[in-house]
């Protein structure tokens, strides 16, 4: 029986973990339900799945999401200094 060699690099470190296919974060669900099994958790378990497999259909992670939508909620306009402080003698 011949011996496989397993390369791994340093890059490898950076990649998504996945379990069958899936973002293995989004098992959180699937563990939430495995330990309150009920008709609720298991299908807020399979929408939150579904949920995350569609954003990744579309190219996004879960951290680029909830940023891309902390950005919807804040707004086009960004203000540095608080309303209080800024100079008013312009």
């Amino acid at each position: 029986m011949a011996i496989r060699r397993v390369v791994a690099n340093w890059r490898d470190s950076g990649r998504a973990p996945r379990f069958l296919g899936i973002d293995a974060r989004c098992t959180l669900p699937m563990l939430l339900f495995f330990c309150h099994i009920a008709w609720w958790t298991f299908f807020l378990a399979i929408t939150i799945t579904l949920f995350f497999g569609l954003l990744e259909r579309f190219g996004f992670t879960a951290r680029v999401f909830l940023r891309m939508m902390r950005s919807v909620l804040a707004g086009p306009r960004i203000i540095a200094k608080p309303w209080w402080r800024q100079d008013t003698s312009r």
